[in-house]
């Protein structure tokens, strides 16, 4: 490939392609956006405006004819769009990145890393969230040990949107994988399994709260872990206040921390992560270690989501580790499905061991 910078063919503008991706790619040293695929005409002048030089494409098949010219494709559209299209990508021969979910059945996402493996082309799922600010604190908390033993993590990700917004994710159909659980849910539950390891047991209530919603919108998801802890995760559109974001308890200490990590209003706000102070939160923000009333301020890592495709660049001009290994994803898709049988049988499920 050479010094020259990798060619990156990006399917989809909408808020994952245009908020995340698209900047992202933009800022990691080494890779160009040279192509963006959409037939919106909206979208097509936000994509000429924001980015003019990528090539604006109406249609994905017109990439595949055109393999030659990229390095690398990103798979940012509705996620029943997710399986078929990178398939086209590694059927291309086209190193490809998948937005979360990597598909919407366990079954599917298995085949999919199974078809990159068996064409040796390298295939990652965008978990951009394992680089929060306030996981990337989480785990270097375990990890130290400043917790002891730890019992019981909490996770939250809430929102207060009692009108249902317009769009796929919260008004689609069940085959399109939409609702809090496969959007919220395959965050938490990837930083949870991240955080402590395979899942043996899993319960989970999954609502529709929302007048006429027609996907899940308020969800809870139990997971004991096979080290014994249990991860209790909260997912909502409908939290008129909003509870910690993280709480973690140790037989020493435990740690919480309010408040989203910054990044992604960042982003929608038109932010750089090559800007001062990128990623990081105020003195005010940081979550607080210690028991009953002797607690300390912990500064929170600074996030960075742009660390997400510079090891993809790495991964494709060394050989170095892919941020996520697909077989993560599909262990995430294959919890989220248990997740919404638990829900509709009321009952605890056990966790089968990976093929």
């Amino acid at each position: 490939m050479g010094d020259a910078p990798l060619r990156v063919g990006l399917l989809g503008y909408g808020v994952a392609g245009r908020v995340f991706h698209a900047p992202l790619i933009a800022a990691t040293a080494g890779l160009r956006l040279d192509a963006v695929v959409t037939a919106n005409p909206e979208r097509r002048e936000q994509a000429r405006r924001e980015h003019p030089q990528a090539r604006l494409v109406d249609d994905a098949d017109d990439l595949w004819t055109q393999a030659d010219t990229l390095d690398l494709v990103v798979v940012a559209t509705p996620n029943d769009q997710h399986v078929p299209q990178a398939r086209a990508a590694l059927a291309a021969g086209l190193p490809v990145v998948v937005d979360k979910p990597l598909a919407a059945t366990a079954a599917e996402g298995a085949e999919l890393a199974a078809e990159a493996d068996r064409r040796g082309v390298p295939l990652t799922v965008f978990q951009n969230r394992r680089f929060d600010g306030d996981f990337l604190t989480a785990r270097r908390l375990v990890a130290g040990g400043e917790l002891g033993r730890v019992a019981r993590f909490e996770s939250r990700f809430e929102r207060w949107r009692p009108v249902i917004k317009p769009g796929w994710r919260e008004s689609g159909t069940p085959e399109q994988a939409g609702g809090v659980l496969y959007d919220l849910g395959a965050h938490l539950i990837d930083q949870a399994v991240q955080l402590f390891g395979p899942v043996r047991r899993i319960y989970a209530e999954v609502d529709r709260r929302r007048p006429d919603a027609r996907v899940d919108d308020d969800a809870f998801v139990a997971l004991t872990h096979t080290g014994g802890v249990r991860s209790h995760l909260w997912m909502s559109a409908v939290a008129a206040q909003l509870g910690p974001r993280m709480r973690i308890l140790g037989d020493r200490a435990a740690w919480t921390t309010y408040g989203l990590d910054p990044q992604e209003a960042a982003l929608r706000d038109g932010g750089r992560p090559d800007a001062p102070g990128w990623g990081e939160v105020s003195p005010d923000r940081y979550g607080r270690l210690g028991a009953d009333d002797d607690l300390r301020p912990v500064p929170t890592e600074a996030g960075r989501y742009q660390e997400f495709y510079a090891q993809v660049a790495a991964a494709l001009r060394t050989g170095a580790p892919l941020p996520v290994d697909p077989r993560d994803a599909v262990a995430t898709v294959r919890l989220i499905e248990l997740a919404h049988s638990s829900a509709v049988e009321g009952v605890t499920l056990p966790v089968p061991p990976p093929d």
